[in-house]
């Protein structure tokens, strides 16, 4: 197991892609910044050589299936590929997997991982070592998503820039999901501002309290609410009531244990 040679062969792959396209460049950019964050955390975690590797190729390869999504439908969007199904199915099925990691060793962690980083609520997974790469893997993602939210162009990943979005209403529904601690549900979602409250509501899915630190550290909480200028006064005052919310939560979650 080697990073550096599941990266040699994760370039390879691209090449199968259009890299000049906008939304490709964005994912590959993310998935160097996934395992970028990964290293952090598994860093402070204090996690072992073997584990901080794996996690790091399990990073890696998270989003292999985006780059055919893409290709197929030019869109992230849920409804037309499970992005992370077609990813184990690249991986596994067809036995990519072996062009990146040649022993067997690690193959059904590595599949949970990739399967599960998606998923709305991380459930049923009871081997403890499985456990802890799939929520690093939820974490790792999330945590470079925050970057995304930042420095990537609204109009590519939004679909709309600041100013559409800032006047656009919360939905009810929305609002409420996240004073129960909840991360929302994609098909809640209607409204562009909806899926902006979504993109700060996944703090509320952090699994490790080295993860939290990072936000905190980065003031990624504010710094995302603070890149949309709300022209809705509703919407304005809804935003502020979320930051309260959430800021105490990152600040104050103790998060899971390993070892």
């Amino acid at each position: 197991m080697n990073y550096n040679n599941a990266k040699e062969q994760f370039e390879k792959y691209l090449n199968s892609y259009d890299r000049d396209n906008g939304k490709v460049r964005l994912k590959i950019i993310h998935t160097y910044g996934v395992v970028h964050d990964m290293t952090e955390i598994c860093k402070r975690m204090q996690l072992s050589d073997e584990d901080t590797e794996l996690a790091r190729i399990i990073a890696l390869l998270h989003d292999i299936g985006r780059f055919e999504q893409l290709k197929r439908f030019d869109s992230f969007e849920p409804t037309t590929m499970d992005h992370a199904a077609y990813g184990v199915q690249v991986l596994f099925e067809e036995s990519m997997i072996r062009q990146f990691v040649p022993e067997s060793t690690w193959d059904d962690i590595i599949h949970t991982a990739i399967a599960r980083h998606s998923d709305f609520k991380l459930e049923g997974i009871t081997d403890p070592l499985t456990l802890l790469h799939a929520r690093l893997i939820r974490d790792a993602d999330k945590l470079d998503n925050c970057r995304v939210k930042l420095e990537d162009d609204l109009l590519v990943f939004m679909g709309a820039s600041g100013e559409e979005i800032g006047a656009q209403a919360i939905t009810p529904v929305i609002y409420d999901t996240v004073f129960k601690n909840q991360c929302v549900y994609s098909p809640d979602r209607v409204t562009r501002m909806d899926y902006w409250v979504s993109y700060v509501a996944y703090f509320l899915d952090i699994n490790y309290r080295a993860t939290l630190d990072i936000i905190e550290e980065h003031d990624y909480l504010n710094k995302i609410i603070d890149r949309i200028p709300y022209s809705n006064p509703d919407t304005r005052q809804k935003m502020e009531d979320i930051r309260t919310h959430l800021a105490e939560f990152i600040h104050t979650s103790p998060g899971y244990t390993w070892n």
